[in-house]
């Protein structure tokens, strides 16, 4: 049944491709995206188009509308990013009561790769088991673990290397390393 519905819908998404994807496009710059962001907001679009059940009514009418939609969810995930990706970098600056130990652990934290510094996090903060890690991002526990332990490993050192020091600057210890190009990367 499902193959049937499937084969009838193509031909119409095939056609209302060819005929409306430039246009739609080019809506898409008119909202704002870029060429780049359009395209994928219109594969985007004719993707749930492909799932639909029955033909719209109006399908030329219908795939701007889902196209208009798309795109301003697009915009909206992309101010939620934003917003998220300041939050984060407000995690990292450290609290007023933040003991020298703290300040200097956080600004560890910040020097890792993002791939240790995430399963750093999401194993302490989350309380995620390895297993759970690497199901949420795709890869084995056994990475998941390596990564978790190399990121340890690297702030650990950190925080015991002699050249690793607090700098006062703007009334704010920073911390710094004279080598972080050391660091292997995994």
């Amino acid at each position: 049944m499902a193959e049937t519905v499937h084969a009838v819908l193509r031909p119409w998404c095939e056609r209302l491709y060819e005929e409306k994807s430039a246009q739609l496009i080019l809506y898409g710059r008119a909202l704002g995206l870029s060429h780049y962001e359009a395209e994928d907001v219109l594969q985007e679009t004719f993707i749930t188009l492909l799932k639909l059940a029955n033909i719209p009514l109006e399908p030329d009418h219908y795939v701007v509308r889902a196209y208009r939609n798309r795109a301003y969810n697009y915009h909206r995930s992309v101010w939620r990013r934003l917003a998220r990706e300041f939050e984060c970098k407000r995690w990292f600056e450290p609290a007023e009561d933040v003991s020298p130990q703290e300040r200097a652990a956080m600004r560890g934290l910040e020097r890792l790769p993002v791939a240790q510094r995430e399963i750093i996090v999401l194993r302490i903060w989350h309380g995620f088991t390895f297993l759970e890690i690497g199901t949420l991002l795709g890869i084995s526990p056994n990475t998941a673990a390596g990564r978790y332990r190399y990121g340890i490993q690297k702030l650990q050192n950190l925080l015991k290397d002699p050249h690793y020091e607090f700098v006062e600057s703007l009334g704010e210890p920073i911390a710094t390393l004279e080598t972080p190009a050391a660091w292997p990367e995994t």
